[in-house]
């Protein structure tokens, strides 16, 4: 399609819509960091930026654009990895952030009403004060809830509570042709025609902006405890996963880690965790209304991962051994970041039972391509984040590295029946590898 380069008619007219030029950016006076998100792969400056404050703005806006042919990006806080928020097109980039209100919190209908630039962990913080609980647990807690939902972000607690798309009730949507909608709702069923307020969710902006959500909530549940289980290998550690699936005792998060990340999360932070000498560990979350509703749960899964082959099992029953570990896992992303000069990301995602082999395979992948691999992730609902780092190697070589070892990944990631993307979306980075997943598999 071919887009219209903005004008000085098109500036006027976005100042009118607008009237507030505070909030209206343009030439020189834009920000760098408009031009790219977390991992700055891809960068290309918008035209104009506009901060917005409501649906009507955004609608107008959007009516304007459409009808003059301008490419338009919505952006929240700009935390993505796969180019979502890169106005690849220049035009108009919609800024989300100023509306950042949350505007009701119903203790009756266990519901929270948000702007969409409200941030993940504003929304946790505020809904505790009133014993409530968003169960969504993305590791990056800066994301705006309006981005978290154009991806269906994931996270640690989806073993047990489900992702985005589970916890949102309703939206308020504005179109491309600038009209506001209405999805959902308060309303707990519905089999009233199409689940667009589902569709929605996850389509990273290319279907509407979303402009309010109604989230559902839980009970805050009241004690929460996590055990640290070394393993002698990764192989021991992620064999173990299933076991633990198919137990009644299921945590709320299964993580898995292995001493390279781990390392650099101690540099990183300058802090020690809480045992580092073994090559692979799993990090399992339990949460519930009393002690006494864990401990077995925990006590079975503690016996379960000693008869598999872990070394020990390190109960987190002291506040600060609970924090050094999470706020450890809080920051591998940063801390592999800052291990090397540049980086790129895969976060595929693969049946549960086949979690083992794909890493496997990126361990014979380092070797085959002569470069570092560094993986953590989701090891109860086979979400596995995988980073090629870019370390002394040139900008021709590193490009044709990165894009055979994405290949092999990708193509391993269809041998075994997986999915491009659990939780980080498609944008620009994974669109060709999107369009390759839906091709009829040679295996």
């Amino acid at each position: 399609m071919n887009y219209k380069k903005l004008d000085k008619n098109d500036i006027e007219a976005i100042l009118s819509i607008v009237k507030d030029k505070e909030r209206v950016y343009y030439g020189e006076n834009i920000n760098e960091d408009y031009s790219h998100d977390e991992l700055s792969a891809v960068k290309v400056m918008p035209e104009i930026v506009i901060q917005v404050l409501s649906a009507e703005e955004v609608s107008e806006i959007m009516k304007y654009a459409y009808e003059n042919s301008i490419p338009v990006t919505p952006r929240g806080a700009g935390t993505g990895l796969v180019g979502s928020a890169v106005p690849l097109y220049g035009g108009i980039l919609l800024d989300l952030t100023k509306m950042n209100k949350i505007l009701e919190v119903d203790k009756e209908n266990l519901t929270l009403t948000v702007e969409p630039g409200v941030l993940l962990m504003d929304i946790g913080k505020y809904v505790e004060k009133f014993n409530l609980f968003y169960p969504p647990d993305p590791g990056e807690k800066t994301a705006t809830i309006g981005g978290n939902i154009s991806t269906n972000a994931g996270g640690m607690r989806a073993v047990k509570y489900g992702v985005t798309r589970d916890y949102v009730r309703g939206l308020e949507v504005v179109l491309p042709t600038g009209e506001l909608i209405e999805l959902g709702g308060k309303i707990v069923k519905n089999s009233s025609g199409y689940p667009l307020k589902d569709l929605m969710v996850g389509s990273e902006g290319t279907l509407g902006i979303v402009t309010k959500a109604v989230l559902k909530l839980l009970p805050l549940p009241k004690k929460v405890m996590s055990l640290l289980v070394p393993f002698p290998n990764l192989d021991m550690a992620i064999s173990t996963v299933p076991e633990i699936i198919k137990s009644k005792s299921i945590p709320t998060a299964i993580e898995f880690m292995q001493r390279e990340v781990i390392v650099a999360a101690e540099k990183f932070l300058g802090k020690r965790f809480p045992d580092n000498s073994s090559d692979a560990y799993l990090l399992l979350k339990f949460d519930g209304s009393s002690i006494e509703d864990i401990e077995k749960d925990y006590e079975d899964v503690a016996k379960l991962c000693l008869h598999k082959g872990a070394l020990d099992v390190y109960i987190s029953n002291i506040k600060q051994r609970e924090e050094a570990i999470w706020s450890a896992r809080g920051v591998f992303l940063e801390a592999i970041k800052a291990d090397t000069s540049e980086m790129d990301e895969v976060d595929v995602v693969v049946p549960r039972n086949k979690v083992a082999d794909f890493i496997k395979y990126i361990h014979d992948l380092e070797e085959k391509h002569n470069i570092r691999l560094r993986s953590f992730g989701h090891a109860g609902d086979g979400n596995l984040h995988v980073y090629i780092l870019k370390d002394s190697l040139d900008e021709e070589a590193w490009k044709e590295k990165l894009e055979a070892v994405m290949e092999d990944m990708y193509e391993k990631q269809r041998e075994l029946r997986g999915q491009v993307s659990g939780e980080h979306g498609i944008g620009i980075a994974k669109k060709p590898y999107l369009e390759q997943a839906f091709r009829p598999c040679d295996t």
